[in-house]
Formats: C-alpha cells, structure tokens, sequence
C-alpha cells in the first residue's frame, strides 16, 4: 500500500488555506499541517475526512522535521527572499519555491529590472535612484508623473502611482529617508507610467519547464470603482476575458518561459511559482510591472479551480526539477474571490469580532470561504487581521460565480465587514 505524503503550508492567509485545500484534495496527500495557519486551517473540511488538515506553529524546519513532511509548500514572499528554501535544501527536506538568490525578482525591483532588460523582457521605461536628488532629478525627466517603486518587500505597499510630480516626488522623499519603508525604499524605481488593463499570469517552474495557470486579475482599491486606497486585493477572477489564447501565447513565448530560461543562463535556475504582472495596453501590446515569486493573493483562491489532478504531485516534482505537467490538466471552470475586510482596513482594521454564518456559506454549493485574518478565541471564529476571509465560487460561466460568490458573502456577518460589490465589473461590467 502506497504512503500518502505529509505536506507542510508555511504562512497564515488566505492564499495558504487555498493552498492548502487544494493539496489536501490531491490524490498522493493524506495530511496538510499549516504553519502558523489560521481558524479555517485549524479544521478538517467534513468531505476530505479522513484526511486532515491541521495547525502546528514554532520553527518552520523543527515543524517539517517533526513532522516528517514529504514536502513544504512555502507561501508568503518574506520567507523566500530570506532565504527558507535554502534552509530546507541543507536540511535535506523538499521545499517548493525558489532560493534566495532567484527570489530577488520579487526582492529587489531594481534586480528585476536588469534582468528585464538583459534577457529583452519588455518593460516600462524607467531610472533606479538611491538619493532624493537623484529621484527628484529623475522625476522630472518624465513627461507624465511617474510611478515610484520602492527597491525592497513592502507587503504590496511600496508602490505610489501618482497623480502629479509633485506627489511623486513626495512620495520618493517620504521613502528615501526611511521614514515610510525603512530599508526596502533605501533605493527607488522610477518607472513610466502605463496607460492600460492589468492582468496577471502564474506559472510553475522546475527550472526548465513551466506549467501555465489560468490568467487573472485582482482588485487592489478598497472602493468600488477603484476608489480609495490600496490593499493587498479585494478580489479576483479568473480566466481574465482580457487575456485572449493569442495574448496567453505572447505572455507565455514573451515574459514567462524566457524569464525560467534567462534565471538558468545566469546560472540561477528558478523551481517554484512565477507570477507575472503585465499591464495591457489600449493597443493590446503586453509590458511587465513585476515579477512575484509565489503564488498572489487573492488570485490563488480562484487559480485553485483552474486544473484537476494531483497538485502535490505536479509541486513536488518541480522542486525536484523534473516537472511533470502531465498531472494536472487544464478546466474551463470560471471562478470568483470576495475578501471581506474589517473595519478600518487598510490603514487601522479593528480585531475580534465574532464571525457568524460561515457555516451557511460553506454548504452552498461551489462555494469554499478561505479564512485569511481569523482565529478561534473561546469557541468562537473571530477577525484577526484586515482582510479576513475570502469567499470564493466556481460556475460554468463568470456571471454564474459571481451569483454565488455573493450569496454566500452576504451568508456571513460579523461587525464592520467591508466588501467590494464590483468584483469583475471589468470582464462583466457594472
């Protein structure tokens, strides 16, 4: 009789009880432990018994040797720029992501960018700085305000698309003096603005090959509209309609297999989740914003129902570096995220009120509600964090998910809940 594999999810979001689900669904798995996890990984879902689905916290490599995992599926960015798999590899232990030094496409915007323009990945036009004279020297070469990028990690918070010079140049200042980011916007990026659609495309790499995820995009605005400031997502869909097959080719020919190629020939081979940001433009033409070395969030929760087969196969295989796309198998499934946020999220999300209605949503049919910021306190699942869960629904066509999708984001009520009602306004309109 086969050994069903132990697998370990590092982080505690949203994307990780997605994640984790997902692995937990997989043929070879018999028991996902999530580390630090949150109230949604605490628990077995009823339909995968007896599988189980639990938390453990302390020391990522103490966990995995404890628990003698078969695998770790690292989910977070921090712990990869850090350099978490590196840890794992000389321990011996099979760890899917990239190292630290391939993690720096997501480490160091400017890193990016050098290797954007050595391996001719097409990308705005744009001017590293590392003093405010230099930055407020650069500002002023661009015709239209600039986007300022903080080199370093800043939790999806280092970005300021401004509406003037003068913001931009506030902006660059505000970072370069450490006030605002600390060490991560000791040096900027001073990039072009793009006029167009954003889209993203995911792809897992063993360092050679690549399997191609559904395509994606997400809300970032805290308003309806894109209104307001930005969050980490509050929602997504996929396939993204902008994403044409033929655009899906160029993406795939252009940015992602040459990316996997260009980190082998620096002698760098990439073996995790490649998530490219790409702005459309009104022209159809595609440039890369970034590079993310893990899966996004919210886009995991609706890329978790893009394929069939066996996920932890097609992940451990391509830590191995021998990838076997044969597992999986592309779906024509469409699917929708809600997160709902706390009140105050983003600047100042209250915590602690009790959730009520999870389990009314969770029994409506293609429904699954991701926890992100939860945790159990007396029984009770209470919010833990500003974005708190993220509701999520599968349908034969994008409006059949949103239906769902809403249903079951108005099942749940908890004090102060915060959502957005225009989740796909850009595929679906209104």
């Amino acid at each position: 009789m086969t050994t069903l594999r132990k697998v370990l999810v590092l982080g505690s979001g949203g994307r990780e009880h997605a994640l984790a689900r997902r692995l937990l669904e997989s043929e070879s798995v018999g028991e996902v432990i999530v580390s630090p996890g949150n109230a949604g990984t605490a628990r077995t879902p009823r339909s995968l018994a007896p599988k189980v689905l639990r938390n453990v916290s302390g020391d990522p490599l103490e966990v995995a040797r404890s628990a003698r995992a078969d695998l770790v599926v690292v989910g977070p960015e921090a712990p990869l720029v850090a350099g978490i798999v590196d840890r794992f590899q000389e321990a011996g232990i099979l760890a899917f992501g990239p190292t630290a030094k391939a993690a720096k496409l997501e480490g160091s915007k400017a890193f990016m960018k050098r290797f954007a323009e050595r391996h001719g990945l097409r990308t705005a036009r744009h001017v590293r700085v590392s003093s405010i004279a230099e930055a407020e020297r650069a500002i002023g070469e661009f015709e239209v305000a600039p986007v300022v990028k903080a080199d370093g990690l800043c939790a999806g918070k280092g970005v300021v698309v401004a509406a003037s010079h003068e913001e931009a140049a506030s902006a660059a200042r505000e970072m370069l003096d450490g006030g605002r980011f600390g060490e991560a916007g000791r040096s900027l990026v001073i990039e072009e603005r793009l006029e167009g659609a954003e889209a993203s495309m995911h792809a897992i790499s063993d360092g050679e090959r690549i399997f191609v995820l559904p395509s994606s995009q997400d809300h970032k605005r805290i308003g309806e509209g894109d209104q307001g400031p930005n969050t980490g997502g509050m929602g997504a869909y996929a396939p993204a309609p902008l994403v044409t097959p033929e655009l899906r080719d160029r993406v795939v020919r252009e940015f992602l297999q040459p990316a996997v190629d260009g980190m082998r020939a620096d002698g760098i081979p990439y073996r995790g989740a490649l998530y490219a940001g790409l702005m459309v433009t009104s022209s159809g033409e595609p440039y890369l914003l970034e590079f993310n070395v893990r899966f996004g969030d919210p886009e995991t929760q609706v890329l978790m129902d893009g394929f069939d087969g066996d996920f932890a196969e097609a992940l451990a295989s391509a830590a191995r570096g021998s990838l076997d796309g044969g597992v999986l198998r592309p779906t024509q499934r469409h699917a929708m995220c809600v997160v709902l946020a706390a009140e105050g999220y983003p600047e100042d999300p209250r915590k602690g009120d009790v959730i009520t209605g999870l389990e009314v949503a969770d029994e409506l049919p293609f429904v699954r509600v991701y926890h992100a910021g939860t945790r159990i306190v007396d029984g009770s699942t209470v919010t833990a964090g500003g974005r708190v869960l993220g509701v999520t629904a599968s349908g034969e066509t994008l409006q059949q998910a949103r239906h769902r999708v809403y249903e079951a984001a108005d099942a749940i009520q908890f004090a102060g809940k915060q959502l957005r009602r225009d989740i796909g306004w850009r595929a679906l309109g209104g």
